[in-house]
This record gives C-alpha cells, sequence and structure tokens, in this order.
C-alpha cells in the first residue's frame, strides 16, 4: 500500500481474545436471540452477532488506522478502523467498547455512539463477518500502545489520504471500514473533525 506507511505495533502481547469466548446473537432489530462461540459466529455464512467498530481521531482531524494481526482467521493483514470486536455474553456494548480500546491500543477515551448497521462479508473460503454493528467515535492525542496479538502496525491517517486510497478497490482494507468510513463521512460528518 503505497500511500499508507505503518509502525509497528508496541510490545504488548496479552491474550484479549479467543474462538470459544461466547458472542451475543442478534435479530434485525438489535434483540439476542441466543449464544454461540466466536469460531461457530464465523463459519461458513456467519451468524448475525453484535459486534461494534471504533473510529479515533486526534486533534489534527487524522482517524487512527490500524492493520491487522497476520494471525487473524478474517482479514489478517488487512487495514481497518481504529477498533473494532464484540461484547461478550452478559457484557454490555457501553462496558465492552472501553474493555476493547484499553486491551487493543493501549488507552482509554470518552466514545460517543453514532449508529448501527447490518452487513454480511465472506472472507476466501475460512468464514464471514455477519454482524449488527455499533460504530463510535472517540478523540485521543498520544500514541497507542497496541497488542500485537491484534494488531501489525498502526498509523494517523488524515481523511484526505485515505479517501484517496480507499478509492481504489485493490487496496487492502476491510469490507466494514469501506463501508462506515463512506456513511460516517455522508450521513456523520457533523460528528467528525473538520476537513482542513
Amino acid at each position: 500500500m503505497s500511500a499508507i506507511s505503518n509502525r509497528k505495533a508496541a510490545a504488548s502481547n496479552a491474550v484479549v481474545s479467543d474462538d470459544a469466548e461466547r458472542l451475543i446473537l442478534v435479530d434485525e432489530r438489535d434483540e439476542p436471540v441466543g449464544y454461540l462461540s466466536k469460531a461457530a459466529c464465523h463459519d461458513g455464512d456467519g451468524i448475525l452477532h453484535r459486534a461494534f467498530s471504533l473510529f479515533i481521531f486526534n486533534s489534527q482531524g487524522q482517524l487512527l488506522i490500524q492493520k491487522r494481526a497476520s494471525g487473524k482467521r478474517l482479514w489478517p493483514g488487512f487495514w481497518s478502523n481504529s477498533c473494532c470486536s464484540h461484547p461478550r455474553e452478559g457484557e454490555s456494548m457501553e462496558v465492552a467498547v472501553v474493555r476493547r480500546c484499553e486491551q487493543e491500543l493501549g488507552f482509554s477515551t470518552a466514545l460517543t455512539y453514532l449508529y448501527k448497521f447490518s452487513y454480511q462479508a465472506n472472507y476466501k473460503d475460512l468464514g464471514s463477518e455477519h454482524e449488527l454493528c455499533s460504530v463510535y467515535v472517540g478523540f485521543f492525542d498520544g500514541e497507542p500502545n497496541p497488542n500485537n496479538t491484534e494488531i501489525d502496525a498502526w498509523r494517523w491517517a488524515d481523511p484526505s489520504e485515505l479517501d484517496g486510497v480507499l478509492a481504489d478497490p485493490s487496496e487492502p482494507f476491510t469490507p466494514w471500514f469501506r463501508l462506515e468510513w463512506d456513511r460516517l463521512n455522508t450521513e456523520f460528518a457533523d460528528a467528525l473533525p473538520a476537513r482542513s
């Protein structure tokens, strides 16, 4: 990816997620309908489950993006938004977003809910994401201390730079990030830093 350079993740390597953790199955109205292991939720075409995506900006209006760890089952080595994951069985979304930001990025920040949407995307023959995903925005100045079991690299990216590389469908970005970035910049631009 020529336009986006990267910075290596720090030395933190705690395991913060595993295939056996139970996720929250939901219907299209986000009503819980059961629980299933993370691995089973992502088999085949996937089973609809609750998830979240975080978009964290700095005071210069840049977005923190990450390169997913090479050991991940789905979209390894692809660039994505600041953080994304799932609440676990018995865990509220409010608790989950704070937990995962700390575990994956090494910092805490206030997060504001913007919207939720459902999508389904297959990755080769290795499985799928089928999520009802809540999208949050937050702000942080400083350097993250990312977990290298989750993240191979990270970078602060200018929105105009992202627009350019995302216009090329061959660039390795996750499908949910592409969907979310487009909607954030059309329907929720007032919640994002002003572009220069």
